[in-house]
């Protein structure tokens, strides 16, 4: 399985070679825990930090050339195309990556449900809740989210009255860029409390008997 491959669900009834209940808990153990590092770790919020900067700097590159033009900067003729094929470069893969990760979210909290259900053990299941984890995740991502909505409609307030129209532009972009990002990031956060509010209801399950 290579590192990018999520983990497969468990195996139906009749295809299943546990030995026991316990070779059963503790594959189980290690796939849920791998699972939910994958969808909650620290790491997740850094790299929606990373690709954040890196659709900032795309933008900043596309606007770049009508900051040239505005200026009259005879290089901007030359230089602009270069500056927009830039931007586009970055802008593009952060943009996709970002809507990759939150399609992968779907599936890794669908193979969390899956491996929850084949049996249970609330002694190990409750440090899938992880609230430190959460509230990390909610917190920083309201405050991006906050400097976004900051960048967008506070910061024009302060600045001179002449601004002109490719800062206006990249103000926008930047504090949408950020707006959205933190909006994420809470997103999940608020799923990831609704899962755990579940996980923490008494569940009944058919012990499934290994084969």
């Amino acid at each position: 399985m290579s590192a990018a491959a999520l983990p497969p669900p468990p195996p139906p009834p009749h295809l299943r070679t546990w030995p026991d209940r316990a070779a059963l808990l503790a594959e189980r153990d290690r796939t849920l825990t791998e699972l939910h590092l994958r969808s909650l770790g620290v790491h997740r919020v850094l790299l929606l930090w990373l690709l954040a900067l890196a659709a900032i700097i795309g933008w900043a590159l596309l606007v770049l050339p009508v900051q040239l033009l505005e200026e009259r900067d005879p290089t901007g003729f030359l230089l602009g195309p270069l500056f927009a094929l830039l931007g586009v470069a970055s802008l593009t893969p952060a943009v996709v990556a970002v809507a990759l990760a939150v399609r992968r979210d779907g599936e890794l909290r669908r193979l969390l449900d899956i491996w929850l259900a084949l049996d249970s053990r609330p002694e190990s299941d409750a440090r899938l809740r992880a609230p430190g984890l959460s509230l990390f995740w909610l917190l920083s991502s309201l405050a991006l989210a906050a400097t976004g909505l900051w960048t967008v409609f506070a910061a024009p307030l302060t600045a001179p009255v002449r601004t002109p129209c490719a800062d206006t532009v990249l103000t926008t972009g930047v504090g949408t860029i950020l707006w959205l990002a933190g909006l994420i990031g809470v997103v999940k956060a608020v799923r990831h409390y609704r899962w755990a509010l579940r996980l923490a209801r008494p569940r009944h399950r058919t012990r499934p008997r290994p084969h």
